[in-house]
């Protein structure tokens, strides 16, 4: 089984001068990599956190919302926060203005595939553009001492597959990694990732190739590298209600051994953290909100899934929820 490696020895993953203790990484994800799931997924063993998408011109605006979207904890740390926007300059300044912030890698977003996202010509759609997405790379790299990194989909449709191109001119144009979603922009999240276009990128290019697409439990994790090579697995929707995931990963490459799946105790204590973390950091509000989602998740596949949900979709309280999380898991 090949297990990635670099002169740091064991899979421990080099990007830049960032040291990450491995090379299993939470996927950005919108309305999920918040704070509350990352620090549970640190607590798994995610090597890299990254966190949701931030507008590079919400930035300078002051959003209030985002600002709460770029908040970090110290017990989470290295995370990498994302920027996407369109364009270099206005790039490169939100990337220094926010540089002191104790994020330890600048992503850079070139794969979300959402209509109002490329519509605007940002995310997947500079999978059209490689010229502006060098520009963009090279004015962000050169703003910031940071390592800047660069997430990539295969291309934008099967009739543009381009994600060699744009990982060279990643590297050319300073990224000190490369991230690809082997799916199309056309795919969104359907179908089977490519992980032959992994291989190809990592072929290709010298730095650090992370793959992502249809890691969905350790022996995929373990799969990818060997067919791919790749240096770094990049788990997303795998990850949702599966914080284990990434222990179980981890275990596997290491030893050879799968860890037990949680048991019901352990889904339940969870799922409770996770509660007082939404609460502490959203208010009750949001928080049994947010928790609808994530509690679905974590659920999937128990016996009466279906009733459990649309219990808690009625919930108001934190009270609420945890006195039904309790009731049901026993």
């Amino acid at each position: 089984m090949k297990k990635a490696a670099d002169s740091t020895g064991g899979r421990k993953l080099k990007i830049g001068d960032v040291i990450l203790e491995n090379n299993v990484i939470l996927a950005p994800m919108a309305g999920v990599t918040d704070l509350p799931f990352r620090l549970i997924c640190k607590e798994q063993g995610a090597g890299l956190l990254c966190m949701e998408m931030v507008s590079a011109k919400a930035v300078q605006y002051h959003n209030k919302n985002t600002e709460a979207l770029m908040e970090i904890h110290p017990d989470e740390m290295p995370v990498s926060l994302q920027l996407f926007g369109s364009e270099p300059d206005v790039m490169a300044q939100t990337a220094a203005q926010i540089e002191n912030r104790p994020f330890a890698i600048l992503d850079i977003n070139m794969g979300c595939p959402v209509p109002k996202v490329v519509n605007n010509h940002e995310g997947s759609a500079l999978m059209k553009n490689p010229g502006l997405a060098g520009e963009i790379i090279y004015a962000v790299s050169h703003a910031v001492k940071k390592p800047v990194t660069v997430k990539i989909r295969k291309g934008f449709d099967d009739e543009h597959v381009n994600a060699v191109e744009m990982a060279q001119i990643a590297e050319e144009n300073g990224a000190a990694a490369v991230a690809v979603h082997a799916r199309t922009r056309e795919q969104y999240y359907s179908g089977h990732a490519d992980w032959d276009i992994i291989r190809q990128v990592k072929e290709a290019v010298h730095i650090p190739v992370i793959g992502n697409g249809d890691v969905a439990d350790a022996v995929s994790a373990a799969r990818m590298l060997e067919e791919t090579g790749c240096d770094g697995i990049m788990v997303g929707r795998a990850s949702r209600g599966n914080p284990w995931i990434f222990r179980e990963i981890n275990s596997y490459l290491d030893t050879g051994i799968i860890p037990d799946r949680p048991t019901k105790d352990e889904v339940r204590d969870v799922i409770l953290k996770h509660a007082a973390l939404q609460l502490a950091y959203k208010g009750e509000y949001t928080a049994v909100r947010e928790m609808r989602k994530h509690v679905a998740w974590y659920t999937t596949g128990y016996p009466h899934s279906a009733k459990l949900r649309q219990l808690v979709n009625g919930l108001e309280t934190i009270a609420e929820l945890e006195e039904s999380i309790c009731r049901i898991f026993g």
